[in-house]
């Protein structure tokens, strides 16, 4: 896949709105954590989270639905506290976003606000 981190994360919050029609018609929501690699890292809350379906609502209708979105190639985990689903190290997220645009901020930049 040939987006970077940043641009899969913003298009999949940007999708996330239709994406969670099934899930909050459960009761639950989606919460995006993050992205890496071409995976998108997501935790189901509300009544869907710890639900036995989850790995079935996570592949079957987030993943189908953003794949038809985003990409292809696109891959969805549920991080639910297992070993196989959780956060990688490091990813991307809007920290991640906001953290580089304070570092893009040169000298100049910040010593204009004490003046």
């Amino acid at each position: 896949m040939t987006f970077s981190d940043a641009d899969i994360y913003e298009a999949v919050s940007n999708h996330i709105p239709a994406v969670s029609e099934y899930v909050n018609s459960h009761g639950g929501d989606i919460t995006l954590l993050g992205a890496r690699d071409g995976i998108v890292y997501i935790e189901l809350i509300g009544t869907c989270h710890g639900c036995s379906m989850s790995l079935m609502t996570t592949k079957m209708v987030v993943q189908k639905k953003l794949r038809e979105f985003i990409h292809p190639e696109l891959n969805v985990v549920n991080v639910d506290g297992t070993s196989e689903n959780k956060l990688p190290d490091t990813f991307y997220t809007e920290e991640t976003q906001e953290k580089e645009s304070e570092q893009k901020d040169g000298f100049f930049d910040k010593i204009k606000n004490i003046f």
